[in-house]
């Protein structure tokens, strides 16, 4: 469970992140978040693995408070929650074996790491990761050799080999073309249901989210507007969200954000 309480956070030149966020995220969930762009979205996913620092209220992983955490207990927090960036954050000159079983490097250590030490068992499951989202026959070509789909679906494998319990995706489709766009969040759902890993996703495309979400929370400005299932959202409740009236064209394609 992701519990956030009252939780608030302030970057160093006054601009608010977060708001009195309240928020509780149940085990198993696949959660979408919605807004326009600085509603605080990047904010809220990267909050829950410490890459920013809520300033204000408690934010709990699995019963412990994390806004606290130094050194080794991020280390061991970044290990049960991966993450999915928008840029993919391969390794271009190494080739996808290497970059999928870098996901074991909070398990395995950094000198192993270093010096290509792992395992058996963690080259098998680098492999099966790959397998799972159908691109093992990539596993010996270099990164920068691939597509953008190619890429993301690299770093969704390395995410699976980190065998986490939370997966974030930060805006994951935002730079691939729709039909690929929908591959990669077919390959998120499908992880999500058959591992019941809780999986938090920003996404600017309003039809993805109400497609592929369990749960859709709004953001506007750092706060919260909207929190509930899939089944309760209209066209009214996106243009509560964003502020404006949605056209039908925007609930095709997406809202003008980032």
């Amino acid at each position: 469970m992701i519990e956030f309480k009252d939780v608030g956070l302030v970057y160093p030149n006054g601009t608010e992140g977060l708001k009195n966020i309240n928020v509780t995220i149940n085990d198993g969930e696949f959660v979408v978040i919605v807004g326009l762009s600085g509603a605080g979205k990047s904010t809220f996913i990267r909050s829950i693995n410490r890459l920013v620092t809520p300033t204000t209220g408690s934010l709990q992983v699995d019963e412990e408070d994390i806004i606290g955490y130094h050194s080794g207990e991020l280390r061991k927090l970044r290990t049960k929650v991966g993450m999915i960036f928008q840029n993919y954050n391969l390794v271009k000159r190494s080739n996808v074996l290497k970059n999928v079983i870098a996901g074991r490097l909070g398990h395995t250590g950094t000198f192993r790491s270093v010096l290509n030490l792992y395992k058996k068992e963690d080259v098998g499951l680098a492999y099966e990761s790959l397998k799972r989202v159908n691109i093992e026959e990539k596993v010996h070509n270099r990164a920068d050799e691939l597509s953008g789909g190619q890429q993301q679906r690299v770093s969704i494998a390395r995410v699976l080999t980190q065998q986490p319990k939370y997966i974030l995706a930060d805006e994951p489709v935002a730079s691939l073309d729709p039909p690929t766009s929908h591959q990669v969040m077919t390959y998120l759902k499908k992880i999500n249901k058959e591992d019941n890993i809780t999986t938090i996703v920003n996404l600017h495309f309003i039809d993805m989210a109400m497609e592929y979400a369990d749960r859709i929370i709004g953001m506007r400005a750092g706060e919260v507007v909207f929190d509930g299932p899939v089944s309760e959202v209209s066209e009214q409740t996106f243009e509560e969200i964003y502020g404006r009236s949605i056209r039908q064209d925007d609930l095709r394609g997406g809202a003008e954000e980032s």
